[in-house]
């Protein structure tokens, strides 16, 4: 019956509590049976019984309405053709900057399979998003092994030899670089709830590079297909209440046994990121020799406590118990008293993933911005019609462009450096742009609400993306590093390499 035709006279006629339709975009929808359970209330709704409602309906709800009840769907008006494009999974967004510029008419060799990626996350994760961050659930078996199968849980954690095994929607491991992985980080951040999204390897995304790259043989044969395979999860557990940014006041302590086989592990870690449910713990702790990194497993002696943060609890930030856990030497993942080192050196990737998300969440409010001001009627206009609201949307959309081009700029450096000279010359440049592109985060965040108005200030409807980013935008500008400490770290770093010359 979807398919039918009918006139609008013919719709008009359906105008009673008996027989309500209306229109929407040359669609039309028999809602008899939804009047009475509109959560609106049925009154706005009496008022457009028989009639073209798309107006109303796009300046009071998201498109993802009509997919909900399209079973109310009974056919189309005669001769009308569609006006609003219905977003499709994997579709590229038309909406000015609400894409990176290689995906609106500029040039670029890579990002072959965004959509695909972009596909998975709609069709996959999307659908069960929502509840699970609303009931605080972290992510199912089941979809943690989906991930592992397409390949998006190693494309996570970029380019290396797991890619063999685990490669990543096709792309053969020897082509696989940091740009695919910069936009496997990208499109999952565009899932627009956040918590979710942290929920499913961000704990892992930090947690696993210690053990493939300092783990014995032995552990990474165990531990890194377990773990990219969806079936088993990982986090980095350094932060104490007492030890964040200054890693050398770590007091979780380690104690060898007299036998010399086994750690004997006590102490505590706070807000450790999928820590609730994770498997594995790459642990920061303090030996007789200094600081050490160990792989800890689950099990007797460590227990987890989650920690309500500002957004949802399904992303497992916990408080970690650690009490005379028993773990082999053969755990230590480099060398007994150099944890630092190990800890420093996946600092750039950390960051660099963390900005690749905040830039993309930050893409993705300015293009609700967009279609919301060039949609919104205020006094019979449309908000784009004012020349403060375009210089609100102008404001963030230079400075989007402005850190996506400089990621862009760095990860062609990454892709195309060993990593010993990615640590020399690119670690003031990640510090800058964590620095930058989070500070763009706060204008973003106060630019949307101004623009959204109520509705950037309320959960669920309209508004929906520019709260969660309003309530969460901060989590980029503390985790991997303040943004002070990051400035700080690229202005020193830029003076090792100043020439001895004057003015």
């Amino acid at each position: 019956m979807a398919d039918k035709r009918f006139t609008l006279e013919e719709v008009a006629k359906h105008n009673t509590k008996e027989s309500f339709w209306l229109v929407i975009d040359g669609e039309v929808y028999d809602i008899t049976k939804f009047v009475d359970v509109h959560p609106g209330g049925a009154q706005i709704l009496y008022e457009h019984a028989g009639k073209d409602a798309t107006e109303i309906f796009y300046g009071l709800h998201r498109q993802e309405v009509l997919l909900k009840y399209k079973r109310f769907k009974i056919g189309r008006v005669e001769g009308a053709e569609p006006q609003i494009e219905m977003h499709q999974p994997g579709a590229i967004s038309g909406v000015p900057y609400s894409e990176p510029s290689f995906w609106l008419g500029y040039k670029s060799p890579y990002f072959k399979f965004r959509k695909e990626v972009r596909k998975f996350v709609e069709e996959e994760i999307k659908p069960i998003a929502a509840a699970s961050e609303e009931a605080g659930k972290g992510p199912s078996a089941e979809l943690y092994a989906k991930m592992g199968a397409a390949g998006f849980l190693s494309a996570r954690v970029g380019p290396g030899p797991w890619m063999k095994f685990f490669p990543a929607f096709g792309v053969p491991a020897e082509e696989f670089d940091y740009f695919h992985e910069q936009i496997a980080h990208e499109e999952l951040a565009r899932l627009t709830y956040p918590s979710f999204s942290d929920s499913l390897g961000a704990g892992m995304v930090i947690g696993l590079p210690p053990v493939f790259n300092f783990g014995s043989d032995a552990l990474k044969k165990k531990i890194v297909p377990e773990v990219l395979s969806g079936k088993k999860r990982i986090c980095l557990a350094i932060t104490e209440p007492f030890a964040g940014s200054d890693v050398a006041n770590i007091q979780a302590t380690a104690t060898r046994t007299e036998d010399g086989k086994f750690f004997i592990v006590n102490g505590v870690k706070k807000w450790i990121t999928n820590g609730t449910f994770s498997d594995y713990f790459s642990t920061a702790v303090r030996t007789e020799k200094g600081i050490t990194m160990l792989l800890i497993e689950r099990g007797e002696g460590v227990e987890t406590e989650q920690i309500k943060t500002s957004y949802s609890s399904c992303a497992g930030t916990a408080y970690i118990t650690f009490t005379n856990v028993k773990v082999p030497v053969e755990n230590i993942l480099g060398k007994d008293g150099k944890g630092f080192q190990v800890i420093m050196y996946n600092f750039n990737h950390e960051r660099w993933s963390i900005i690749s998300a905040v830039v993309s969440s930050n893409r993705l409010v300015l293009e609700e911005c967009i279609k919301w001001a060039n949609q919104r009627l205020v006094f019979g206009k449309k908000l784009t019609s004012q020349a403060i609201i375009r210089f609100k949307i102008a404001n963030m959309a230079s400075k989007i462009e402005a850190c996506q081009h400089w990621l862009d700029n760095i990860t062609y450096q990454m892709t195309n450096m060993k990593y010993s000279e990615q640590a020399l010359r690119l670690a003031g440049p990640i510090a800058l742009l964590k620095f930058l592109s989070t500070r763009v985060s706060t204008e973003v965040s106060d630019d949307a609400c101004q623009i959204l108005g109520g509705r950037g200030i309320t959960k669920g409807g309209m508004g929906r993306v520019i709260e969660a980013h309003q309530r969460t935008f901060k989590y980029g500008s503390i985790l991997g590093g303040s943004e002070e400490i990051m400035a700080d770290l690229g202005v020193r770093q830029a003076l090792r390499s100043m020439p001895n010359s004057r003015l």
